[in-house]
C-alpha cells in the first residue's frame, strides 16, 4: 500500500475513532439555551397570560415579555462533542451539571422547587403591582411547609393559617422561628392555628381568617442538628388577601424570573393608558412584595431569546447588567432596574421617545 494512502487511511480511522469516542464519553455539563418568550399582555395557548376577575380590566397594545432559558435534563448527560459545539456556539451555554442540579436533588425535587418558586413569583407579582395601584394588601401567616419526620408531621398542616405562638399574636412569618427558638429542645410550643381548608376558603373570599375557627396544637420541640437551637419543623409562609381574582396561567414554566413582567402586565392591564405605546419590551427578573426587582440565571441567553422574538429593549435586573452587556445582540437595548418603579419610570421613557433618559446596562 502507497504510503500516502496508509496516512491517508489512518487518519480516516483516527479520525473516526475519536468521533465515536466523543460520541462515547460523557462530560459532567450541561446547555443552555434561548427558551420561548410569552408576551404577559396576550394569550399563550389560547389562554389569557393575566385572567383577571372582579375588576374592570384595560386593553394593552405593545409587548411585556417574560423571557425563559431551556435547560439540558436532570438525567441528560452531555457527550463530548455536544459540549465541545456548546462551547463554540454563540447562542449557547456550557455550565457545570451540578450548577444546575447539585448531587443532593431528585428531578422529583427540582420540578417542585421550580413550581414553588414560580407560584411565589406570581404572589409577589400580585402584590407588588396592586400595592403600586394604591391597594392595601392584608398578609396572613400561614404553614408553608412542613418538613418529613420532624414534630409537626400529621399535626400541622400547609396551609394552616397560624394565628399565634404560645399566645403571643404573630404578623409574619419571622416572628414564629423566632417564637419557637425562645424554648429549649424537649418543651412544647402551643401553635394557634385556623385549619388549611378553613383558612383557604376565608382567604379565597377575600376575607380575613376567623379566630373562632382557631384551635390550639401542641408540638414537642427537637434539637436542630447543626445547631442545637429548638425546632418544629415547619417553613412559615405568608398568604395574602386580594381584593379581586387574578390568576395567571402559564403551563410548562417555573422558577421566580418572571415576577418583574407579570407586575408590569397587571399594571397595564388594571390601569387606563398604555405602558409601552405599541413597543416591543421584554425583560427579566425576581420581584418582591415590596417590588424590589432581584437578578436570575441565565441572562445572557434570555437576551438572545428577546432580540429573536422581536424586543428592542430589554428590562434587566441591576446584578446581571455586566453579564448581559458583554455580549448584548445587535439593537436590542439593555435597560437596568432596581425596582418595580424604575421599570414603570423607563417604561414612561419608552413610551414617550425619551429613550436618552434611560439607564443603560454597562460592561464592569
Amino acid at each position: 500500500m502507497p504510503r500516502r494512502t496508509a496516512t491517508l487511511l489512518t487518519s480516516t480511522l483516527l479520525l473516526i475513532g475519536l468521533l465515536c469516542a466523543g460520541l462515547l464519553i460523557h462530560v459532567p455539563y450541561a446547555e443552555m439555551s434561548p427558551g420561548p418568550t410569552v408576551n404577559t399582555l396576550g394569550q399563550h395557548d389560547g389562554e389569557p397570560v393575566l385572567n383577571i376577575e372582579g375588576h374592570e380590566t384595560y386593553d394593552a397594545s405593545g409587548h411585556l415579555n417574560m423571557t425563559t432559558v431551556r435547560v439540558t435534563g436532570i438525567d441528560y448527560r452531555m457527550n463530548l462533542l455536544e459540549a465541545v459545539a456548546g462551547w463554540l456556539s454563540d447562542d449557547r451555554a456550557v455550565v457545570p451539571y451540578r450548577t444546575l442540579y447539585p448531587d443532593d436533588v431528585s428531578a422529583d425535587q427540582v420540578e417542585q422547587q421550580n413550581a414553588e418558586e414560580f407560584t411565589a413569583s406570581q404572589e409577589s407579582a400580585k402584590v407588588a403591582a396592586l400595592e403600586e395601584l394604591g391597594y392595601d394588601i392584608p398578609a396572613q401567616t400561614i404553614v408553608g411547609a412542613v418538613v418529613k419526620d420532624s414534630p409537626s408531621e400529621g399535626r400541622l398542616h400547609a396551609g394552616d393559617a397560624i394565628l399565634a405562638v404560645d399566645g403571643t399574636p404573630v404578623s409574619e412569618p419571622g416572628e414564629v422561628a423566632g417564637l419557637v427558638t425562645e424554648h429549649d429542645p424537649g418543651e412544647p410550643v402551643v401553635f394557634t392555628v385556623v385549619p388549611a381548608d378553613e383558612a383557604e376558603e376565608a382567604l379565597d373570599a377575600g376575607e380575613r381568617v376567623s379566630p373562632g375557627d382557631a384551635e390550639d396544637v401542641t408540638i414537642t420541640t427537637e434539637a436542630a442538628e447543626d445547631d442545637g437551637r429548638a425546632l418544629v419543623g415547619i417553613q412559615a409562609g405568608t398568604a395574602h388577601i386580594f381584593p379581586f381574582d387574578i390568576d395567571i396561567e402559564l403551563a410548562d414554566v417555573g422558577g421566580p424570573s418572571a415576577g418583574l413582567m407579570f407586575a408590569l402586565g397587571l399594571v397595564d392591564r388594571l390601569s387606563p393608558g398604555d405602558l409601552t405605546g405599541g413597543e416591543f419590551v421584554a425583560g427579566t427578573g425576581t420581584i418582591d412584595d415590596e417590588g424590589q426587582v432581584g437578578p436570575i440565571g441565565g441572562v445572557s441567553m434570555k437576551v438572545i431569546a428577546a432580540r429573536d422574538a422581536g424586543a428592542e429593549y430589554f428590562l434587566t435586573p441591576a446584578d446581571n447588567c455586566s453579564t448581559a452587556a458583554a455580549d448584548t445582540p445587535d439593537g436590542l437595548t439593555l435597560v437596568e432596574i432596581d425596582t418595580l418603579d424604575d421599570a414603570l419610570d423607563a417604561l414612561t421613557a419608552i413610551r414617550d421617545g425619551h429613550t436618552d433618559d434611560l439607564t443603560r446596562c454597562t460592561r464592569d
